[in-house]
């Protein structure tokens, strides 16, 4: 058997791992995991930076990947508990933009500031028990190629935003969105397409 496989397999070694790995009501690893393991799991490309006062949140046993020449601004905050980050290349995670995964981000993508995207969702559904101590759901963002998401937006789990889209600023996208629209309100919904015959951008 596994080490991985022993460890899912005892509740108490789990629990003693993870405690290992995360401070006990706590989501940030310990700076041990951040300086000396997520190097050996994580991919960090060329002439990408992460900015100083980023809260990165992420752990070895989920991925975390982000691609060349793409930035994550102060105070932004990547969390892949449970589920991987990826960021493509020539992409910026602007600034307080929280980013929990599962959620995969293409090349050439603009994220404003303030946008929260989240592939978790917390069960409620036993009212005789806390929300936080109940099950998570997770469903996969994705964010295609060349993307731009205004400021304040919220993208909820299990959305899709197609190639060279637009999002506007306080948008709250519950849908999947077409590849080239722009889509605005809450819920989001497609205001332009772009027309490949006439190559301009027509109201919907």
């Amino acid at each position: 058997m596994s080490i991985v496989a022993t460890i899912k397999s005892s509740p108490k070694l789990k629990k003693f791992v993870h405690w290992c790995l995360i401070p006990t009501h706590q989501a940030r690893p310990r700076l041990w995991v951040q300086w000396f393991v997520n190097p050996f799991f994580h991919k960090i490309g060329k002439g990408t930076s992460i900015c100083r006062r980023t809260r990165m949140d992420v752990l070895p046993f989920q991925p975390f990947n982000i691609g060349n020449y793409s930035t994550v601004e102060d105070f932004a905050t990547i969390n892949n508990g449970v589920g991987p980050v990826n960021i493509g290349n020539n992409s910026r995670i602007g600034i307080g933009n929280v980013v929990i995964g599962p959620v995969t981000i293409g090349n050439n993508v603009i994220l404003a500031q303030n946008i929260v995207m989240s592939g978790l969702n917390h069960v409620y559904a036993d009212v005789e028990t806390p929300i936080y101590l109940q099950p998570v759901t997770t469903s996969t963002i994705t964010i295609e190629d060349d993307c731009w998401i205004g400021a304040n937006a919220v993208i909820t789990a299990g959305v899709t935003i197609g190639k060279h889209s637009v999002i506007a600023g306080g948008a709250v996208v519950t849908k999947n969105i077409p590849p080239f629209s722009v889509a605005v309100g809450n819920p989001a919904k497609v205001i332009k397409q772009y027309n490949f015959e006439t190559k301009t951008w027509e109201k919907v």
